[in-house]
């Protein structure tokens, strides 16, 4: 069995492999999400980077944050181009055009690059069993073209294109459980995480750049300007989801859950609605509903972790 206890991180490395100056809202949690898992990787990195917020704040020309090679690609083909690179890769290792040496492919999305427009895609990566690791960021809409739904939005959230409207409702779906659909696939490893635990993420990332295969990790990023809440509390939004049980921290290696952070009570769900304009709409039964489902949602990971075998740390 894999061994996922390769990168232990002591002192994080002082290079920044994703520079400063991007343009990046204020209170950017992507953009923070973005800088952490770049401490995991070395400048023998190829990033994949979906159409999305940080294709757009990142590199626009003849201006660049990345200070590793970099290709953009569109909404729906991260996953296939990320494994047309790894088959390259191979072949020219092969015929020794280029060094054997260990060189990473790491894709990175949004959730409508992710979830929706390129599930696909990466459904296909996969199943194939193409060595690369994605990195889904969440912010939980297509946020940079309008704040529209997508099938990440949670429930109740008001959007540009799930407006409350007079009755109150906002998204009407609720959020599709993409880390649950990696696990289906039968990949090495598959990861939750969130900047506002910053060395848990880091670790995270570490490892699924060691998986032998496949590797998927979910990243929550809270969006300022798209969740209506303040700049300053981007960090402590972060930490309210994991701890209220809304975004639980999770790893399943090999098909075996592990809790990274168990929490015996979770905090009450209105102390994290309450600090965005989101959900300001909602009503205590609205409220109520979402609150159990996310302790049922919760409950169901925890199990399967309770009923796994013991992970090495």
């Amino acid at each position: 069995m894999q061994n996922y206890s390769v990168f232990v991180p002591k002192l994080l490395p002082k290079r920044e492999l994703f520079a400063p100056g991007h343009r990046g809202c204020i209170g950017c949690g992507e953009a923070l999400a973005v800088r952490l898992a770049t401490k995991a990787m070395d400048e023998n990195t190829i990033i994949v980077n979906a159409t999305g917020c940080m294709e757009i704040i990142a590199s626009q020309y003849p201006y660049t944050s990345w200070r590793l090679p970099w290709i953009h690609t569109l909404f729906e083909n991260t996953a296939a181009v990320a494994s047309g690179v790894e088959s390259a890769i191979k072949v020219l290792k092969r015929k020794k055009r280029i060094e054997d040496r260990d060189i990473k492919i790491v894709a990175i999305g949004g959730d409508g690059a992710t979830v929706d427009i390129g599930l696909q895609a990466l459904s296909g990566a996969m199943e194939r069993g193409h060595n690369f690791t994605y990195i889904c960021f969440d912010n939980e809409a297509y946020m940079n073209t309008g704040i529209q739904r997508s099938s990440a939005t949670p429930f109740g959230a008001s959007t540009t294109t799930s407006p409350a409207g007079k009755v109150g409702k906002g998204q009407f779906s609720w959020k599709k459980d993409m880390p649950a659909i990696a696990v289906a696939h039968n990949i090495p490893y598959v990861a939750t995480c969130c900047p506002s635990y910053p060395f848990d993420m880091i670790e995270k990332v570490g490892k699924a750049l060691a998986a032998d295969g496949p590797a998927y990790i979910h990243c929550l990023s809270v969006c300022p300007t798209g969740w209506r809440c303040a700049t300053e509390d981007t960090v402590k939004i972060g930490r309210l989801a994991v701890e209220t049980g809304v975004f639980p921290l999770y790893e399943v290696v090999n098909g075996q859950y592990k809790m990274s952070m168990e929490t015996p009570e979770l905090k009450p769900l209105r102390e994290y609605t309450s600090l965005q304009r989101r959900f300001r709409h909602l009503t205590e039964e609205s409220l109520d509903l979402i609150q159990e489902r996310v302790q049922l949602e919760y409950n169901k990971i925890a199990e399967r972790a309770a009923c796994a075998p013991k992970l090495e740390k």
